[in-house]
């Protein structure tokens, strides 16, 4: 028998599993029972790969928040794979916190992006708050950016990072805070440009 910090590192990759498993089924019609991995607290903290600022894009706080980004992982992300065992897992008294990667996989046809981007266009092109030079800076750049992409394979596989924070209630182990985030090797996506976030 171990320690009573090697059990609880055990219980905590436990729960790592846990969320793993409901990552790779993707049902959204188990959500709710997978939303039993969190706590309960309006101060429950999800924040996605988008996340700017608590509440702004994919930062949720409170619980519907975080079921709300779940769900629409589940739906429309790709394939999570977590390296679950070894993660960097510490613990001390009834908190954990852990850190891992993984990656994130989808494919993308060449024909289909290039279809959604000429979609994506139009609607940059009817934005009537747009300036016309702003709106053939994004143009050219989503361009670009996406002959660049697809050029590379329409299959995507992309490093990620998570982490978290765990609390023990009750002798459960329960997700307090996490965070997905991929790294970054060049210009960040968005940008602060007159007080206001530029995407």
């Amino acid at each position: 028998m171990g320690s009573e910090r090697e059990i609880a590192i055990q219980q905590v990759l436990v729960v790592m599993q846990q969320f793993q498993e409901g990552y790779t089924r993707r049902d959204v019609a188990a959500l709710d029972a997978f939303m039993e991995l969190f706590v309960p607290d309006d101060d429950l903290e999800v924040v996605g790969t988008n996340g700017i600022e608590p509440r702004v894009e994919e930062w949720y706080v409170g619980r519907a928040g975080a079921r709300e980004l779940i769900e629409g992982d589940w739906q429309y992300w790709g394939d999570l794979a977590l390296q679950i065992d070894p993660s960097r897992i510490h613990v001390l008294g009834d908190v954990a916190w852990l850190a891992t990667h993984g990656t994130v996989s989808m494919r993308f046809t060449v024909e289909g992006n290039y279809k959604d981007f000429l979609e994506y266009t139009k609607t940059i092109i009817d934005d009537e708050q747009m300036p016309v030079q702003e709106k053939l800076l994004y143009i050219l750049r989503g361009g670009t950016s996406t002959v660049y992409e697809l050029h590379r394979g329409e299959d995507f596989v992309w490093p990620i990072r998570f982490s978290a924070v765990l609390v023990r209630r009750e002798g459960r182990w329960l997700f307090h805070q996490l965070h997905f985030s991929f790294p970054t090797t060049r210009f960040p996506d968005a940008r602060v440009l007159g007080g206001k976030y530029a995407l």
